[in-house]
């Protein structure tokens, strides 16, 4: 059942029934919040016999004892005090929203002895709980027979803190972040027969409620530009192609953009270089470089940031009809760079080298990041827990490694290098789309970086972590919408005014 939380802050407050959550930290003698709920004093027992020790995101989960003014307590362990981070409330929030799946109301007492709570950790533990509770049903007509598909269930939570003002100030912010990486991962978790170019191109649209300016350019537009390279993919669709120019304004006039371009193919077959079977269903999620842009300027634009930021998404679709192009093809791209056509399921560098150009010829940013489920190679090297990150600036690389610890959405630097252009170069054009199975992500990014000319660029490839990463405390779907906090985390620390 689709779970809701209603959230509100207060110094204090006794519960009336419902679930009391206390947090304790570890070797703290007792929690948040035990003298209200707890006036038999039996937790300390209770903790020696459960083994609670406060043990970061240890849980204990006892019936109120007589006199208590709830029915539930569950004692969470927040682990070193010293140590917590922004991504430790988070999970926090979230190892709670598991425990309160069969509650209706809750009361979760946050200033724990021994830590210094913040109005941001608040914040923080809140949004970790609602990133816990996405859940995309959307398709599912009857989860058992007294449940029907338009219900959701909503839990009260009143979040006891001495920082309500700062708490709920945080709390609004916090709140754009969650909306972003809900729309991200609900563009990536919706099948490809919903959700093609023109579809997605209209969820695009939709960010204009916020202040984002929205162009979309049709097939007709892309042509007269000449980015043959994305029409080349797209023309085996019987869907057209768009490309989607999403614009947020809130710095001074005069400053350069920072530029996301992401990849969108809405569904990928390979093409005529067609995937196995096995497993081609996940392919509706590779537009999650697409995905992650949208999200994040729904971010930008809903927290009122402070900076111009530009989002640019190619949307195709990648199918094997007569139409399709062929291994051995040669395309011109927008560049003037013309491409041979080795393999048609390297197809996401074809749509990003038009897209980053059309982005650094018009709007010249002062950097360009890109974001793709580029290469099933990243994954080879990485696994799913680390995205791919090819940079031709250390400056820019620094910046969103920082950005990836400070958010948890790791990413791992790799080598560009003269080498590997080699292993590109074709013998009837100036470049072919793949150098085989060897450094395969390397030689991806290397393609991409004779598109960018000398502007500051940054390539993620997050082919392992876009769409069934391991879940975790703050996420529990298939589609992470990976990118789009740290993309925000990059822009808060860096390029705001």
């Amino acid at each position: 059942m689709p779970m809701k939380f209603e959230f509100a802050f207060s110094k204090s407050h006794r519960p009336a029934g419902g679930a009391a959550v206390l947090l304790q930290v570890a070797g703290a003698k007792e929690p948040a919040g035990a003298a209200v709920v707890d006036p038999e004093a039996v937790l300390p027992k209770a903790a020696k016999i459960g083994k609670f020790t406060g043990k970061a995101l240890s849980t204990l989960d006892i019936v109120a004892p007589h006199g208590s003014p709830a029915d539930r307590i569950i004692l969470l362990g927040l682990g070193d005090a010293a140590a917590l981070t922004s991504h430790d409330w988070l999970k926090a929030g979230g190892a709670v929203a598991a425990k309160l799946r069969s509650a209706e109301k809750a009361t979760i007492f946050l200033d724990a002895p021994g830590v210094d709570v913040t109005g941001k950790a608040a914040a923080d533990f809140a949004l970790g709980m609602e990133m816990n509770a996405y859940a995309f049903d959307s398709y599912k007509t009857r989860k058992s027979d007294d449940e029907s598909k338009t219900s959701q269930k909503v839990v009260k939570v009143t979040i006891v803190t001495g920082m309500v003002i700062a708490a709920k100030k945080a709390f609004s912010t916090v709140q754009a972040i969650g909306e972003g990486v809900f729309l991200a991962r609900d563009l990536v978790n919706e099948p490809a027969n919903v959700l093609g170019p023109v579809e997605f191109a209209a969820r695009a649209k939709d960010l204009e409620k916020l202040g984002v300016e929205v162009e979309t350019l049709t097939e007709r537009e892309m042509k007269k530009l000449g980015m043959g390279a994305l029409l080349g993919v797209a023309q085996g669709s019987s869907r057209p192609p768009r490309l989607v120019v999403m614009q947020w304004k809130g710095g001074k006039a005069k400053d350069k953009p920072i530029a996301f371009v992401g990849k969108g193919v809405v569904f990928d077959t390979g093409g005529i270089s067609i995937k196995p079977a096995s497993g081609m269903e996940e392919m509706k999620g590779d537009m999650g470089g697409a995905a992650a842009v949208t999200g994040l300027m729904h971010v930008l634009a809903a927290r009122k940031a402070g900076v111009n930021a530009v989002g640019i998404i190619g949307l195709v679709e990648n199918m094997p009809d007569g139409s399709a192009q062929r291994p051995g093809d040669i395309v011109t791209s927008m560049s003037g760079q013309t491409i041979e056509v080795i393999n048609t399921d390297a197809e996401g560098r074809l749509v990003l080298c038009d897209a980053l150009w059309y982005c650094n010829d018009r709007f010249k940013p002062k950097a360009m990041i890109d974001l793709a489920t580029l290469t099933g190679a990243i994954m080879v090297a990485l696994s799913n827990h680390y995205a791919g990150l090819f940079s031709n600036d250390d400056r820019l690389a620094e910046q969103l490694l920082k950005a990836g610890t400070a958010t948890q959405e790791r990413l791992w630097r790799m080598p560009l290098g003269k080498e590997y252009d080699k292993m590109i170069d074709s013998k009837f054009a100036d470049m072919k789309n793949t150098g085989g199975r060897h450094g395969g992500s390397v030689t991806a990014a290397q393609f991409l970086k004779r598109f960018v000319k000398d502007t500051a660029w940054a390539h993620l490839d997050i082919a392992g972590t876009a769409m069934g990463s391991p879940t975790d405390e703050i996420n529990q779907s298939w589609g992470s919408g990976f990118g789009v906090r740290l993309l925000d985390e990059l822009v808060r620390a860096n390029y705001e005014s």
